[in-house]
């Protein structure tokens, strides 16, 4: 990517952060914070953003859109405008909890295609590992509580459908204290899963350079990441309550067990020197 256009990019992306903290405080406090300012902060991104393609399209004599990092920031600036001009024309905010924090990975991820050259201590490279481990420790966490709630939640409402339900019963939460617990619980992983999402990314970027990108391990992350994302969006936008929140949130446990699964031998690739 030509210098002055990465360069945009990634006060692009530091606007668009601004989006990705309005969503998490949304998500975690349940009211919307910060969307007037996270609004304003997208719509200057996107206009440093339209620079930055221009720039490199100026640069490079072709439409940016020829490799993985292009195309996702192409992908990246389309959405905010058609996000903004859903927003102008319907007034509606409920899609930047989704919206926001998927023009922020992706933008960030496009700005990856030219990564910094090495780690500036092995200090610096070890406790960045270690946040991102100790994220996604706490963010799986968070989903193991949530679906013991979803599976409590299914287990009550079919005692409710019996004339006599076990003793058991009775010792549960209401279903609506339950349905809180699912949503805190799935917001405060999402927001977890996410930061450790863009912690991983960026020290793959650095460690692997661009090889970063075919890695299995890190497109499952990904995959398991949006698919989270679905459910949230489900839960918030669509209104998904009850029953069928719960049996997302299973789905989601086990895509993120498969995650697992993929990243049971990393370690053994970052503990090396």
């Amino acid at each position: 990517m030509a210098e002055m256009s990465v360069i945009w990019l990634r006060v692009a992306a530091a606007l668009y952060s601004v989006g990705l903290l309005h969503a998490i405080l949304t998500l975690v406090r349940k009211r919307e914070h910060l969307f007037r300012v996270a609004l304003t902060a997208m719509s200057i991104g996107a206009v440093l953003h339209a620079v930055s393609i221009v720039e490199e399209g100026l640069a490079m004599n072709h439409c940016p859109i020829t490799n993985f990092y292009e195309t996702f920031s192409m992908c990246a600036f389309l959405i905010t405008v058609l996000f903004l001009f859903v927003y102008w024309r319907y007034q509606t905010e409920s899609l930047s909890v989704f919206i926001f924090p998927l023009v922020f990975v992706m933008t960030m991820v496009a700005t990856l295609g030219n990564p910094t050259e090495t780690w500036t201590s092995p200090v610096v490279r070890n406790a960045w590992l270690d946040v991102h481990i100790v994220l996604v420790l706490l963010g799986y966490a968070a989903l193991a509580f949530t679906a013991g709630a979803a599976l409590l939640y299914l287990f009550q409402e079919r005692e409710l459908k019996n004339k006599k339900p076990r003793k058991f019963y009775y010792r549960l939460p209401p279903l609506g204290t339950l349905d809180e617990l699912i949503f805190r619980s799935m917001a405060l992983g999402f927001v977890l899963i996410t930061l450790a999402v863009i912690a991983g990314v960026t020290w793959a970027a650095i460690e692997l350079k661009t090889d970063w990108i075919s890695q299995p391990k890190i497109a499952i992350s990904f995959f398991t990441w949006g698919v989270y994302m679905a459910m949230v969006v489900l839960r918030v936008a669509a209104g998904w309550r009850g029953r069928k929140a719960a049996l997302m949130v299973i789905a989601v446990v086990g895509l993120s067990a498969i995650t697992w699964v993929a990243h049971a031998r990393l370690g053994d690739l970052l503990l090396k020197p």
